[in-house]
């Protein structure tokens, strides 16, 4: 307690790949004088090219004048060998991801570097520990992960181990303050906070490619539109290198309990004993322009443009059955989109209530902007409102928004079988139910596709089809098509629990609440984690807190039912919680309070 951090000077950085390149960027920006080490003339002429290329680059976007980056390569010596690092203050490494090549440079760190110090790893997924036990000065060890791309990312992690001595983490905390970052800092576990969350769900998005359960660029497109991620699962694994991915997931598999959801896919291996490692082959997920571009191009896998369209049925009118908030959403979507649309709920005095909302929901598009009075009037004008099913008689689709509960469900569905006429497109909006117990509910379920709009249904992009075993080909591409007219993205996928998006990352949020109730980190600390190194909108908690928490569980639930995956199990931490009737937002407390806010 109490500790004064000591200045540090003169920093080195061994290893000068992309990672090392950008953490040199980053001290000497800072005023830090950098010894930049590698092992050959040949690799530190690629570092020095690392460097300039990436301070060319901000200077050309106006983030750096040209005289700051004249002063920031000033301040960097290039030297071959780690003879150079004799007298600096702090020495950290970007080498390769092996154990037993970090802990030779440890060794040799050891013997070349001054007694006071302090040797730093920037591994995202071996054990600091075993490194540190390379030197004679293991308290004077230190895991600082940065994140790619250095320069940008504002997240560090700072890992101590047992025996790291607590004025070296000082040390380190106000080294990272003076650069700029945002540090947590944790114990020596197996993928830290940020990998530790982020591979299990990339590996799983890996498995749903690998399975044929959605096409990569439906899994991708599914996660950005779906959660505001910057980059789909598959795109990301491409930027990381696959390789890397490999010995990330392999290290974490070996080291973290033998989790299964940390054992490489398959896949994951074939691809990378075949060089195809992303980006910086050219080659990965996807077909990029040539080596590390980010330009993507088509190749065998990408899927044809208006491959269903021959085959979708007109459709006119639709109707909306349910009362709550996304059947309002949903009605006003299906309204705007140019569709007569009939809304059906149970009682006058709910479809009084929708009508209100509906009404309230597209004044405030107009007031917004995003509407004129008279497209507002239009799509008021393509609504009727019942409370009759049977009015459901000749529309050309059939939407239910009703309740998560599948004997409700399936009860409408055989009613909608009797009423509706042949050639109806019935659909569920569930989020987490079997489609396919909708759809044997009637006598037609080659008619019965699912719809998955996201919540609020006005705002949100994408929309899940969800294609039972039984759904026909006409069928599908019909929805499609209708998700099309909408002005929104469909992504097709099978009937299986939770889809794509809710599949991916829930078992993510299961894992956050795992790891703070293993007091592993605090929820600030793992929320500051996703946002700051990986690029989330949101933190894992803040984001169960918007969800709900008893919708959480019941989803995580429905995994586990169905995956049987022992990591799947729902956290007994989420458990405890729901069962005290800390929801989130929605009660005023979940795993924050919210009352005060």
């Amino acid at each position: 307690m109490g500790t004064v951090a000591r200045e540090i000077n003169t920093v080195g950085v061994v290893g000068l790949g992309t990672m090392g390149a950008g953490i040199v960027e980053v001290f000497a920006r800072n005023g830090l004088d950098v010894v930049a080490v590698e092992i050959s003339e040949g690799a530190l002429e690629r570092g020095r090219a690392n460097l300039s290329g990436s301070t060319d680059r901000a200077v050309a976007k106006g983030k750096l004048s040209a005289q700051d980056r004249d002063a920031l390569h000033a301040r960097v010596d290039f030297q071959v060998g780690l003879a150079a690092l004799h007298s600096v203050d702090f020495v950290i490494e970007a080498v390769p991801e092996h154990l037993d090549l970090k802990q030779a440079i440890f060794a040799e760190l050891d013997k070349v570097c001054p007694p006071h110090a302090i040797l730093a790893t920037n591994t995202s997924s071996l054990s600091v520990t075993e490194i540190s036990v390379a030197t004679h000065r293991p308290h004077q060890v230190i895991g600082v992960h940065f994140f790619n791309p250095a320069p940008v990312m504002k997240l560090v992690e700072i890992i101590r181990t047992v025996v790291t001595a607590p004025e070296v983490v000082a040390d380190v905390e106000a080294l990272c303050a003076r650069l700029g970052k945002t540090d947590v800092t944790i114990s020596d576990r197996a993928g830290f906070i940020a990998n530790a969350l982020l591979f299990g769900y990339l590996n799983h998005a890996v498995t749903m490619f690998e399975n044929h359960y959605a096409t990569r660029e439906d899994i991708d497109v599914a996660m950005k539109q779906g959660c505001g991620l910057p980059m789909g699962p598959l795109a990301l694994m491409d930027l990381i290198g696959l390789d890397t991915a490999y010995e990330i997931l392999d290290t974490m598999y070996r080291r973290g309990g033998r989790d299964r959801r940390h054992a490489p896919a398959p896949l994951l291996k074939q691809m990378v004993t075949a060089g195809l490692l992303g980006r910086k082959t050219g080659r990965g997920f996807y077909t990029y322009t040539k080596q590390g571009s980010p330009v993507v191009v088509a190749d065998e896998l990408t899927p044809a443009t208006g491959a269903h369209e021959a085959a979708a049925r007109p459709i006119g009118t639709v109707g909306i059955v349910g009362s709550g908030t996304m059947a309002t959403g949903i009605i006003e979507v299906f309204a705007k989109a140019g569709y007569e649309v009939l809304s059906v709920t149970r009682g006058a005095e709910k479809s009084a209530k929708v009508c209100e909302s509906v009404k309230v929901s597209l004044n405030k598009a107009v007031v917004r902007g995003k509407l004129t009075e008279a497209e507002r009037d239009a799509a008021i004008g393509r609504i009727t409102w019942s409370t009759n099913l049977d009015h459901l008689a000749d529309v050309d689709m059939v939407v239910e928004a009703v309740v998560e509960e599948l004997t409700v469900k399936k009860a409408l569905f055989a009613s909608l079988d009797e009423i509706c006429k042949p050639g109806t497109v019935l659909a569920t909006t569930t989020s987490s139910l079997p489609v396919v117990e909708c759809a044997m509910a009637t006598h037609r379920p080659a008619d019965v596709v699912g719809l998955h709009f996201f919540n609020p249904a006005q705002v949100m992009p994408l929309i899940e089809v969800v294609a039972t075993i039984r759904t026909s080909a006409a069928t599908l591409a019909t929805a499609d098509a209708v998700v099309s007219s909408l002005g929104k993205t469909a992504v097709d996928c099978a009937d299986r629990a939770g889809f794509i998006v809710n599949a991916l990352l829930f078992p993510y949020l299961n894992d956050a609440v795992k790891m703070l109730e293993a007091s592993y980190a605090t929820a600030d600390d793992i929320d500051a984690a996703m946002k700051l190194g990986c690029g989330y909108p949101m933190g894992p908690f803040e984001l169960l807190d918007v969800v709900g928490l008893d919708v959480s569980l019941a989803i995580q639930r429905e995994l586990y039912l169905e995956l049987r995956e022992p990591g799947f199990s729902p956290a007994p931490l989420l458990e405890h919680l729901v069962t005290a009737g800390y929801l989130g937002r929605k009660t005023g407390r979940g795993f924050r309070d919210h009352t005060h806010r």
